[in-house]
Formats: C-alpha cells, structure tokens, sequence
C-alpha cells in the first residue's frame, strides 16, 4: 500500500508518495484551481493501491480531502500536530519545507492506526455549521441585549428588566421622551440595537428550524435521552460525526474530556480534572448533566448518591457527566447501526 501525504495551502499543496518501508517514490506540486483534483489523481493513478493523507482534512485540506473521499479514495485526517511531531522524530530537528511536511504526514499516516477517515460531508456536517452560526448569532444577541440595557438605564429611571425582550424594549423606547440632544442620540441609537436585535430574533429562529429539519432527516433517537432537546442533539451530531471512530465509551470519554486524566506519579495514584478534549461537546453534556441533577429520574438518583457518598455538588456532576456519556455513546451507536448505508 502506497501512502500519499498531502500538505496544504491556500494556493497550492504537495503530495509526496511513500512506499510501505517509507522509502520516497515521487513528489507533485499542484496549484489550487478547478483541476487540481484531476492533476493530483493523475499523477497518483501509477500506484493503484493507495492511500491518501491530508494534513487538516477538516481545514485548509478539507476541499481536496473531500473530493478525493467522494471519489471513493482511501483518505485520512492527520492532524497537524502530529505531522508535526512526525517532522521532527523523522529529522531531528525543525528543517521544514512543503515536501518535507507532506512526508511528514504520510509517516504519520502509516504508523498511526487511530486517525480519522475522511467521509464525504452529510447531515453531520451540516448540523455542526448550524450549531457554530446558532452560537454566534447568541453572542452577538447578548452583546446587543448589554448595549441596548446601557442606553434604556441612561434614558430611563431605573433602566430596564433583566429579562429584557424585543418587545419589551419597544414598550419601553415608546415611552421616552428626550430632553436634550445628547438623550436624542442615545434614543436613536437604542432604536438602531432594537432593529438588530429583531434581526437576531427571526434568525436565531430560522436556524432552529433549519436544525430541526436537519436533524430529523437523520431519524436520531439521542433526542430521547433527558435534558437533549432538538439544538442541543444538532451540536452533539455536528461535532461527533461518525460515532464508529471511538472504538469504545471509554475513547469517546477521552475526546469529550470528562474522562479524568490520571496523574500518578510512583507509589501515589491520582487523577485531575480534563481540560482537554472537544469543548463544544463537554459543555452540552455538561447541561444534560445539569438537567438530570435537577429533575426527577435516574440522572438525579445518581448525583445525589454521589453526594450521599461525600463528593462535592461540582464532583458529583462531573461523574454524572462520565455517565451520561456513556448513554449517549450506547445511543449514537445504536441509531447508526439502524442505518448502515444512510445516505447524505
């Protein structure tokens, strides 16, 4: 099996190609336009079992990682620090060129057994681009809400409730009656935020709507699973993909980051908060987790058993967390087994 290690750019990326004892059988710059795609294949078709590595598959080589993957080509993600790594054990030092980083990549490939396989975007995709629009659309909705709560307490006595709505503000401006121009200014200006936050409003809205069409087009279950409404099952979708690449809860655990790292060191055993691992996805299951410890049910049995044997509120919803993710990876893993030849 040959092994292709691709490294690329904006404008352009390298391909060298490297034979099972990782001996070097060619190189190829491609420059990055509409042909790139049939440029690269042609030049790997002499070595017809092969297999393709691209450094940042879900970045800037996701474009080339996702043709060759539609195609029907063997490709893996090999991370960048990895390559890194790679680059380093291979020459001892930190000497760096494109071909040396695309050679880089392929060692990584061949001697890592655990990389991700690029698959061609589905619903996944689509649910994760949702969930990072939704989540921008909140930060800028709070940062306009801050700005808006400014202008009404300078305007108004006593300024504005904390649950301040669109409405609400509305309500409020009405009501304003300026008495120079500098509360004229700040009057208008409230108006302009009340504008942009009815614009937030109706898209925040339509993003629901479009993640819940999303999300019913891949008849998950994970929707089930208490305290996982319709947003909250599009980002943890989005973000895990195909679920068969953890081979066990445990793997899975690692990559949300609620597995605790161990930190023994001699005859002491010990182990300490992850702070590693997806963060998207450690932050829903730790509202899940949130969920659970305060509504009636088994999630809320465990917590308090926790804390009946002396952890902490904050340690008790920590290992409820390590719980729920193995639920969630029992229940990913049955809805995928149902669809085995599911199709974007």
């Amino acid at each position: 099996m040959i092994t292709i290690g691709i490294d690329p750019h904006k404008s352009s990326l390298t391909a060298v190609a490297l034979d099972p004892t990782g001996q070097h059988l060619g190189t190829r710059r491609v420059t990055v336009n509409a042909g790139a795609y049939k440029t690269l294949t042609a030049w790997a078709a002499r070595w017809p079992q092969r297999r393709f590595a691209v450094e940042g598959a879900a970045g800037l080589g996701r474009g080339i990682a996702q043709l060759l993957a539609a195609a029907g080509e063997d490709v893996v993600d090999v991370p960048a620090t990895l390559a890194a790594r790679a680059r380093l054990l291979d020459t001892g030092g930190a000497r760096k060129s494109d071909s040396a980083d695309a050679a880089s990549v392929a060692h990584a490939a061949m001697r890592h057994k655990r990389l991700r396989t690029v698959v061609a975007e589905d619903h996944s995709t689509r649910l994760r681009l949702l969930s990072e629009r939704r989540d921008d659309l909140a930060s800028e909705r709070v940062r306009v809400l801050n700005r808006l709560h400014v202008l009404l307490r300078d305007l108004i006595p006593g300024g504005a409730a904390l649950d301040l709505t669109a409405e609400k503000a509305a309500t409020l401006l009405r009501g304003v009656r300026p008495i120079g121009a500098t509360d004229t200014c700040r009057r208008d200006l409230a108006r302009d935020l009340l504008a942009d936050l009815r614009r937030l409003d109706r898209q925040l809205h339509t993003n629901q709507a479009q993640t819940r069409q999303t999300l019913a087009e891949t008849h998950s279950t994970i929707t089930n699973v208490h305290g996982v409404a319709h947003i909250l099952a599009g980002k943890i979708l989005g973000h895990v993909g195909d679920i068969t690449r953890f081979p066990t809860a445990d793997h899975f655990a690692s990559y949300t980051g609620t597995a605790p790292l161990e930190a023994s060191s001699g005859e002491r055993r010990r182990h300490r908060l992850n702070p590693t691992g997806n963060r998207q996805l450690n932050t829903a299951i730790h509202t899940i987790a949130v969920c659970q410890a305060r509504d009636p049910g088994p999630g809320r049995v465990y917590y308090l058993r926790k804390i009946s044997e002396g952890k902490t509120p904050a340690e008790a919803r920590r290992a409820l967390k390590r719980r729920l993710t193995n639920v969630l990876y029992r229940q990913l893993l049955k809805d995928q087994q149902k669809q085995p030849s599911a199709t974007p």
